[in-house]
C-alpha cells in the first residue's frame, strides 16, 4: 500500500499542491505506486518550471479526457520533443483558456512543436480559413467564400491557434530555459500582425455578406488602425481601434464596415470605432474629403493624438495611404493649436480621476506609474518635437522613445529606464490577460500570495535573498510604477515643452531671410549676426546640435525679452562653446524649464553673470530652485572655504581654491539678485560675508605657512573689516578696506611680531590680488593709522597710543564701521573695546571738529567726482547718493553716540532708524534717506552687473539703461527714462535733507 505522506510528499516536489494531482498524474500514466514512472521524470520537472503546475497538469488531464486516443501520443511527445514540452507546459500553467482551445480542438497540441506559422502567413492562414483568395489583388482583397456563423467559428478557431503559437514563443523558454526568450516588442509585433490579418478576414466576410465581389462594388474602403494595434504594440486582449474611410456608395460601406466589426468581434476581439470624427455619435464611414473637414474644423487635441498611431491595414490600399497624406500634416501641427499642452495635461489627469482611488496603485494601464504615464508624455513629447524632426514619427511607444533619446529631447538614462519599465509593466499586462483571454490590466494585491506567485512565475521572476518569487515581484512593480511616475512628471510637466509649443511651427521651418525677420521681430538690433551664432550652436548632427535645435528656438523667444538679445546670444553661445564638454549643461536647460528661462534672463541682463558661468558653471543647477540659490548659511559658506583651502599643501594652490569658492558664490548671490529672490540687504550682507570667509581661510593659510617657515607661530593677527566690509554693504565691485592689528605671543618682541605679521598681511594682499581670471579681489589698506605712510600692521598698543595721541576727526570717522572680519575673536574684540571712546567719543564733537568734516566732506564732493560725471546719477558721490547719507548718519554718531547707545551700530539703515527711534531725525526724514540709500546701492549694484565691471554711474540711455531698470524689477516695455526720473527725484529729496541734518546746527 502507497505511503500517502510519502505520496504527497513527492508530488510536492514537482510543485503540485493539489490533493488531485497524484491521481491526475496516474491516470495520465506519468506516476507509478510509488512515485513518478521513471522515463517521465523529465516531464514532471518540466511540469515544475510551468508558472502554475497545477494550472498545467488540469489542462494535461483535460486533453487526455477529451481525447483519451491521441493521448499516447501527447505523452511521448513531450517526453522526447523538448521545444514541445517547453511550449506545451508553459502555455497550459499561464492560460485556463488556452488549455480549454487545446482540450476542445484535438491534435491542436501538434503545432507547437514543428515551426510557428510565420508573421507573413497569418493573412494566408486566416483568409483561407474564411475559404477567401489569399492571391486577390483588388483594390478591396479578397471575398470569403464562408458567411455568417460559419465563417465566424473558422475565423474564430483559426485565429486562436495562432494566437496559441504567439502565446507558446512567447513563454515556452519559462519551462526550458534553453529555447530562446522573444522580446516584448516581437510579441506585441506579433499580436499586432494578427490582429491585422483577421481584420482583413473579417473584412474579406463582410464583403461576402454584402454583395459579393467588392471589385464590382460601388464602394471604396480602407480600414485604418489606431491604438496600439495602429503603434504595432497590441495586447493579447485589446479593443482594436479602427476608422473608416470610404469613397462613392456610402451606404454600403457603411454595412461592410458594420458586418466586419461585427465578424471581428464574434470571433477574436472587439473591433471598437469610438475614435472615430465625433466618437460614437458620428457616422461610422467618412469620405476622405469629410474626415479632411472635420479635423480642419473641429477635431479636439486628444484627437490628433490618437492619429499618432493611426496605419492604414486593409481595404483599399490607396484610399489608406490618401488617408494619411490628408490627416499627417495636421497632427504635427496640432502642437501649434492654443493651450495645446496643458490641453493634453489636463486630459492625463482626467484619465486618472476615473481610476478608483482604491486600484489606483494597481492598475497597469491608467493609475499612477502605468502605462498610461508613459505614452502621455512620450506622444506630448514626440506631437512637439515631431513637427520639424521626422525621426519622432513612430507609432510605437518604445521605438518613439528611443527616437526621441537620441534626438537629445530626453536624456538617454531616462528614456533607457522609461522604455524598461514600460516593456515590464506591459509583459505584466500580457500575463495577466493571457490567464483567462480577458481584458485585465490590474495587478494583484498584497494579499493575494497565490497570485502574486503565479504572475512572477510567469513572468519569469524567481524568489531572491530569502524574499519569495512574489515579495520580489511586488518590489519589482512599485519601483518600475514610481521610476514611471517620476520621469512622467519630470518629462509631461516640463516647463520648457510649453515653451517650445508656444513657438509656431511656421517659425521652425524659417529660411535664412524668414529667420532674420523674425530675429528682427524678436527685438534683436543685429540678425545677421544672431544667425551666424544659432548655425555655429546647431552646426553638425551632433546629439549636442540637436538638443540645442530643440532648445534654440525657446531661447531666442527667452532672450527676446531682456534688454539685450543680441549680447544675450553671444553670451549662450560663449557659454555653450565653454561647457561643450559639461556632461550636464544641456540636459539641464532641457529638462528644468526654469533654468532656461532664468539663464535668459542673466545672459540678457548682465555681462558680469556669463564670464562667471564659465568659471563656475555649477551654479546653474541651483537656479531650478530659488531656494537653493538664496538660503545659504554664511557659517557653511565660510566652513566650506576652511576646508577646500585645508586641503592644499602649497599656498598659491590654496588661496586659488578660496577665489574659486568665492567666485561660485557671488555668481550664486547675482544670480539671485539678478532674479529678484533676495533683497539688497541680503545680497550686500552676503557679498561681505563672503570677502570675510575668504579673508579668514586666506589668513589662516598663509599664518601656517609664514609659522612653519619661522619655527612657530609669532604674533597672533585679527583683520578689521572697514567702510563697506565692516558695515557688511559691500557691493559687487567693492574693493575690502581693513586693517591688520597684532599681538606677539608670548616671549616674541613687538619688532619680531611685527616683522612676522608684516610678512603674513603682505602674503594675504599679494596673493589675492594677484592678476587672474576672477573678478578681482583688492585689500585695501589706506584707512590704516598715517594712511599709505604708516606700518602695514600695528600692535593694539600702538594703535591705542596712536589714536590717543595723533589721530585726526576722520579717522574717528572711519572707524565708525569697524568690525572685526578675520583672523584671532579674542584680539579683534579687544581692538574694538579700544577704538570705542575714539569713534564715540564723550561729549561728542566740538565745533571745530564739526566744521572739519563738513570741510572735508565739501572738498569731497568737488574733488572725488570723476570727471564728466552726472552728480544727479552718480550713485556714490552725486547728490543724494550713498556718501551724502553715509556722511550725515556718521556725524550724527559721532557728535551722539556717546549718549544713544542704538547709534553704535555699523549699518547704515540701522543707524538711520535708530536716529529717528531717538528723535534725531524725523521719522519721514529718516524713511526717505533709507529709500534713497538702499535705491542707490540696487542701482550700483545693478550697474555692476550690467556692465560687467564695477561703476557708481547710473546709465542714461540706451539698453544699459533698461537692462538696470529691469535688473531693479521694472518691465521691459516700460520707458526705462521712467526709472532715471524717480532715482532723481528720490535723490533730490535725500539731498534736501542732508543739507538741513549735515549743514545746519
Amino acid at each position: 500500500m502507497t505511503d500517502p505522506a510519502r505520496s504527497i510528499s513527492s508530488a510536492a516536489r514537482f510543485g503540485l499542491t493539489e490533493s488531485r494531482a497524484e491521481r491526475d498524474l496516474r491516470a495520465a500514466g506519468l506516476w507509478g505506486e510509488v512515485g513518478p514512472v521513471p522515463e517521465y521524470e523529465v516531464t514532471l520537472t518540466a511540469l515544475s518550471r510551468s508558472p502554475d503546475p497545477d494550472l498545467a497538469l488540469r489542462g494535461l488531464d483535460r486533453i487526455r479526457e477529451s481525447d483519451p486516443d491521441g493521448w499516447p501520443d501527447l505523452r511521448a511527445a513531450i517526453t522526447e520533443d523538448r521545444r514541445l514540452r517547453g511550449r506545451l507546459l508553459a502555455v497550459l500553467g499561464s492560460s485556463s483558456a488556452l488549455a480549454d482551445f487545446l482540450a476542445t480542438r484535438h491534435g491542436a497540441w501538434r503545432r507547437l512543436g514543428g515551426g510557428a506559422t510565420d508573421v507573413d502567413g497569418y493573412t494566408a492562414t486566416l483568409l483561407s480559413a474564411v475559404g477567401a483568395d489569399d492571391s486577390d489583388v483588388s483594390p478591396q482583397g479578397p471575398v470569403a467564400a464562408l458567411r455568417g456563423p460559419e465563417a465566424v467559428r473558422a475565423l474564430k478557431f483559426a485565429y486562436r491557434g495562432l494566437l496559441l503559437e504567439v502565446a507558446a514563443d512567447d513563454l515556452g523558454h519559462l519551462v526550458e530555459p534553453g529555447q530562446a526568450a522573444p522580446s516584448y516588442e516581437q510579441v506585441a509585433g506579433q499580436l499586432s500582425d494578427l490582429a491585422e490579418a483577421a481584420l482583413r478576414a473579417a473584412l474579406a466576410v463582410a464583403w461576402a455578406e454584402n454583395g459579393g465581389a467588392p471589385a464590382q462594388a460601388k464602394a471604396r474602403l480602407a480600414v485604418i488602425a489606431m491604438g496600439k494595434c495602429g503603434g504595432h504594440e497590441l495586447n493579447y486582449v485589446s479593443d482594436v481601434d479602427v476608422v473608416f474611410v470610404a469613397e462613392d456608395d456610402a451606404a454600403l460601406a457603411t454595412r461592410v464596415a458594420s458586418a466586419m466589426m461585427r465578424v471581428g468581434h464574434e470571433a477574436c476581439f472587439e473591433v471598437d470605432a469610438a475614435l472615430r470624427p465625433e466618437g460614437k455619435a458620428g457616422a461610422l464611414v467618412r469620405t476622405l474629403d469629410g474626415h479632411a473637414a472635420y479635423y480642419k474644423r473641429w477635431a479636439r487635441t486628444w484627437e490628433f493624438q490618437a492619429l499618432l498611431k493611426a496605419r492604414p491595414i486593409a481595404g483599399d490600399a490607396d484610399l489608406g495611404a490618401g488617408y494619411l497624406d490628408v490627416v499627417r500634416p495636421m497632427v504635427w501641427t496640432a502642437a501649434d493649436r492654443e493651450n495645446f499642452v496643458t490641453d493634453v495635461q489636463a486630459m492625463r489627469r482626467r484619465v486618472e480621476k476615473h481610476v478608483p482611488s482604491e486600484l489606483l496603485e494597481r492598475e497597469l494601464k491608467l493609475g499612477r506609474g502605468g502605462l498610461r504615464d508613459v505614452e502621455f508624455a512620450v506622444q506630448l513629447l514626440q506631437l512637439v518635437h515631431g513637427r520639424t524632426d521626422e525621426t519622432l514619427r513612430l507609432g510605437s511607444t518604445v521605438d518613439a522613445l528611443a527616437a526621441l533619446g537620441a534626438g537629445g529631447y530626453v536624456g538617454r538614462t531616462d528614456a533607457v529606464e522609461l522604455a524598461d519599465s514600460y516593456r515590464f509593466l506591459r509583459t505584466l499586462e500580457h500575463r495577466l490577460q493571457l490567464q483567462r483571454l480577458r481584458r485585465t490590466h490590474l495587478f494583484p494585491a498584497e494579499h493575494e500570495t497565490d497570485d502574486l506567485r503565479w504572475l512572477a512565475r510567469a513572468a519569469g521572476v524567481g524568489p531572491e535573498r530569502g524574499r519569495s518569487a512574489g515579495q520580489v515581484l511586488l518590489a519589482e512593480f512599485r519601483r518600475h510604477a514610481n521610476r514611471i511616475r517620476r520621469l512622467h512628471q519630470k518629462l509631461f510637466y516640463r516647463p520648457l515643452l510649453e515653451a517650445v509649443s508656444r513657438v509656431p511651427t511656421s517659425a521652425l521651418r524659417l529660411t535664412a531671410e524668414q529667420a532674420q525677420a523674425r530675429l528682427a521681430a524678436l527685438g534683436y538690433t543685429s540678425p545677421d549676426g544672431a544667425l551666424q551664432h544659432i548655425k555655429a550652436l546647431t552646426a553638425g548632427v551632433s546629439r549636442r546640435a540637436a538638443i540645442q535645435t530643440a532648445l534654440l528656438p525657446v531661447l531666442l523667444d527667452l532672450l527676446g525679452h531682456t534688454p539685450d538679445p543680441d549680447g544675450g546670444l553671444l553670451a549662450y553661445r560663449k557659454v555653450s562653446e565653454a561647457l561643450a564638454a559639461t556632461p550636464w549643461y544641456l540636459r539641464v536647460l532641457r529638462d528644468e524649464g526654469a533654468v532656461a528661462e532664468r539663464l535668459a534672463i542673466l545672459l540678457g541682463t548682465s555681462k558680469l553673470v556669463p564670464d562667471l558661468i564659465v568659471r563656475a558653471p555649477e551654479v546653474l543647477r541651483l537656479l531650478a530652485d530659488p531656494k537653493e540659490l538664496t538660503v545659504r548659511d554664511p557659517a557653511e559658506v565660510a566652513a566650506s572655504l576652511r576646508n577646500a583651502v585645508n586641503r592644499h599643501g602649497y599656498l598659491g594652490n590654496a588661496v586659488t581654491a578660496a577665489r574659486s569658492l568665492r567666485r561660485h558664490e557671488l555668481l550664486r548671490i547675482a544670480c539671485a539678485d539678478l532674479l529678484g529672490f533676495m533683497e539688497v540687504l541680503s545680497v550686500c550682507a552676503a557679498l561681505s560675508s563672503v570677502w570675510s570667509a575668504v579673508l579668514q581661510a586666506s589668513l589662516a593659510v598663509v599664518d601656517r605657512a609664514e609659522s612653519a617657515a619661522a619655527g612657530g607661530r609669532l604674533a597672533t593677527i585679527a583683520v578689521i573689516g572697514m567702510g563697506r566690509l565692516g558695515g557688511a554693504e559691500l557691493g559687487y565691485g567693492s574693493d575690502a578696506d581693513v586693517m591688520f592689528v597684532c599681538e606677539p605671543t608670548a616671549g616674541v618682541s613687538d619688532s619680531d611680531a611685527l616683522k612676522y605679521a608684516g610678512r603674513v598681511a603682505q602674503s594675504v594682499r599679494k596673493l589675492l590680488g594677484s592678476p587672474s581670471q576672477d573678478p578681482p579681489l583688492q585689500v585695501d589698506v589706506d584707512l590704516r593709522p598715517e594712511g599709505r605712510q604708516g606700518p602695514l600692521v600695528r600692535t593694539l598698543e600702538s594703535y591705542r597710543a596712536y589714536y590717543a595721541q595723533w589721530s585726526e576727526v576722520w579717522e574717528a570717522q572711519a572707524l565708525l564701521r569697524a568690525c572685526p572680519v578675520a583672523g584671532d575673536d579674542d584680539l579683534g574684540a579687544r581692538f574694538i573695546a579700544m577704538i570705542d571712546p575714539v569713534r564715540y567719543p564723550a561729549g561728542g564733537l566740538d565745533s571745530v571738529h564739526i566744521r572739519e568734516i563738513r570741510r572735508i566732506k565739501a572738498r569731497v564732493d568737488t574733488e572725488r567726482l570723476p570727471r564728466g560725471a552726472d552728480p544727479t546719477t552718480h550713485t556714490k558721490l552725486g547728490r543724494g547718493g550713498l556718501a551724502d547719507i553715509e556722511w550725515t548718519l556718521q556725524l550724527l554718531q559721532l557728535r551722539h553716540a556717546h549718549t544713544h547707545p542704538s547709534l553704535r551700530t555699523t549699518s547704515t539703515v540701522d543707524g538711520l532708524r535708530a536716529a529717528a527711534e531717538v528723535g534725531l531725525i524725523a521719522r519721514a526724514d529718516a524713511d526717505a534717506l533709507c529709500e534713497a540709500w538702499l535705491l542707490a546701492t540696487r542701482v550700483r549694484n545693478a550697474a555692476t552687473l550690467v556692465r560687467g565691471k564695477q561703476t557708481d554711474q547710473v546709465p542714461t540711455h540706451g539698453r544699459e539703461l533698461a537692462a538696470v531698470a529691469c535688473a531693479l524689477g521694472h518691465a521691459l516695455d516700460e520707458d526705462p527714462g521712467v526709472f532715471l526720473d524717480s532715482y532723481r527725484r528720490t535723490t533730490r529729496r535725500a539731498r534736501a535733507i542732508v543739507e538741513h541734518l549735515f549743514y545746519d546746527d
